[in-house]
Parts: structure tokens; C-alpha cells; sequence
């Protein structure tokens, strides 16, 4: 409990004196509040090696983790294994909340949850001669203004195929980087609708690796369906306009660009 404690006031330290929870921070949040209104989320990426790693993992999330995560009040939580992008294998975890201390937070409070912890045992106690997992990445994100919660696919509900594409826009500098968040509110929102995406989550980046960068998810029902949609995107008028405008071509405001392909699993609650 003394440690929780501990934490909770660092992370306020930490944040204030960064900036992170100001309506300054990076130029995205509105002038009213930090959030307002918008989630927070972490983003994780488990590496792990072929063979059992995998179904050691999936048996902690489906079983442990989201159970848990639900108990907290933390819903819907997306898992997510990739397909096509490097550094496979990979499964991600999308775990949304309205409460940037929860996020921050609940692995002290699964802690406390004797449910969670005798679920994930084999997971959690894992030796370190068999792993459960080689590396964990994990990034903390605040959502666009302009599309402030995340908006699961129509299929979830009845637990249908679904395909997701998850971008990471990397920019130059603070600069470009708030130029390319402007792009999505000065149009790109409505272009990816019209293109017939389903458009899951926006996320500004706070702390991760290699910033200043974005992130946002895409979906659709099946993967034969990407490349006509993209299609559909690039040759929308409002999409060459806005990124023929001089406002937003007035240098490369995007340096780098990672792409995943995604399934969801099973038990996804996304």
C-alpha cells in the first residue's frame, strides 16, 4: 500500500513538472482541462518467441488480466495479435480509461485482487529458465480532441472476423508533430469515414518511445478489403486538398511511419 502511495504521488510530481496533464502539453489538449472529456489509454506489445509463450499469454489475458481489468471498471480492453508488420510475434493489449492515475496505477491494484492473482499464477510466477513473454513495450496516450473515445467496430458485438490497422506517425519535431494532429481535425476524420474505415482510437503520445508521435487504430471486416479502401482515401478530392495545402506541405511533418496489421483475439473485448 506504501509503495501504491508512493507512486501515485510521483506520478503527479512527474506529471506537473513535465507539463503532461497541463492543457499546454504539446499543443492537443483542449482549453478547458487535460481530458475533457477524452480517455487516456496504454497501448502494450508483448514480444514473445514461437511456441508456448503464446498460449501462456493469451490464458493470462483472457483469463487474469481482463477479468480483472473489468473489475477495476476498466472496459472494453482490446487484444490484439499482429499479422503482417515486424518484430512478429507480437499480441497487443489496448486498455482504455477516463482516469490517467487508474492506467498508471492498475497493476498495484490487480495486485490486491486475490481473483486476478490466482488466474494469472502461471503467468505471473513464470520462471526466468521458461518466460512467459521475452519483452513488454508500453506506451501512455491521450485521445484527440476530435475524437475523444475510442469506438469499437460494429462487429464486436457479435464477436465477428475483424482486421485492424495500427499507425504510428513519428515527426521532426513538436512543431510537425502538432501540424499532423491538426490534419486529422481539419479533415482527415471525415475522409477515413467516407473511405469506409472503422475508426477505433486517435492517441497523442505522452510517454513511450521515439517521440513526438501518434497513434491510431483503423479496422475493417476482412483484410481483401484494405487496399480498396485506401484507395478510396488517397482519391478522395478533400484528402489532396488538405494534403496539397501549404499549411500542412510545407516540409515532411511525418519522418516515420510504423504499420501493423491486427486480428483480434477470441476473447477481445474490442
Amino acid at each position: 500500500m506504501e509503495r501504491r502511495r508512493f507512486f501515485k504521488s510521483s506520478l503527479a510530481a512527474s506529471a506537473a513538472a513535465a507539463g503532461v496533464l497541463t492543457p499546454s502539453m504539446r499543443g492537443a489538449a483542449p482549453q478547458n482541462g487535460p481530458a475533457s472529456g477524452r480517455e487516456y489509454y496504454q497501448l502494450r506489445r508483448y514480444h514473445l518467441r514461437s511456441g508456448p509463450q503464446s498460449k501462456l499469454l493469451n490464458s493470462y489475458l483472457s483469463d487474469a488480466l481482463i477479468p480483472g481489468l473489468n473489475r477495476l471498471g476498466i472496459k472494453p480492453v482490446g487484444v490484439f495479435s499482429q499479422e503482417i508488420g515486424a518484430g512478429n510475434p507480437s499480441v497487443y493489449v489496448l486498455i482504455p480509461s477516463m482516469n490517467v492515475e487508474r492506467l498508471v496505477t492498475m497493476d498495484f491494484d490487480l495486485e490486491q485482487d486475490a481473483e486476478y492473482m490466482k488466474a494469472g499464477e502461471k503467468f505471473l510466477q513464470a520462471p526466468a529458465t521458461e518466460p512467459a513473454y521475452d519483452r513488454v513495450e508500453s506506451s501512455l496516450m491521450l485521445a484527440f480532441e476530435g475524437h475523444p473515445k475510442l469506438t469499437a467496430p460494429a462487429a464486436s458485438a457479435g464477436n465477428r472476423s475483424r482486421v485492424f490497422e495500427l499507425r504510428t506517425y513519428e515527426s521532426p519535431s513538436d512543431r510537425d508533430h502538432r501540424r499532423k494532429i491538426e490534419m486529422f481535425h481539419n479533415g482527415e476524420f471525415e475522409i477515413f469515414k467516407r473511405a469506409g474505415f472503422s475508426q477505433i482510437f486517435y492517441g497523442d503520445t505522452l510517454v513511450g518511445s521515439r517521440m513526438p508521435n501518434l497513434t491510431y487504430m483503423i479496422g475493417f471486416d476482412a483484410l481483401t478489403e484494405r487496399d480498396a479502401k485506401w484507395k478510396a482515401f488517397f482519391s478522395d478530392p478533400e484528402w489532396k486538398k488538405l494534403s496539397s495545402s501549404s499549411k500542412f506541405a510545407f516540409e515532411s511533418i511525418v519522418s516515420n511511419v510504423n504499420n501493423y496489421i491486427l486480428t483480434s483475439a477470441s476473447y477481445s473485448q474490442i
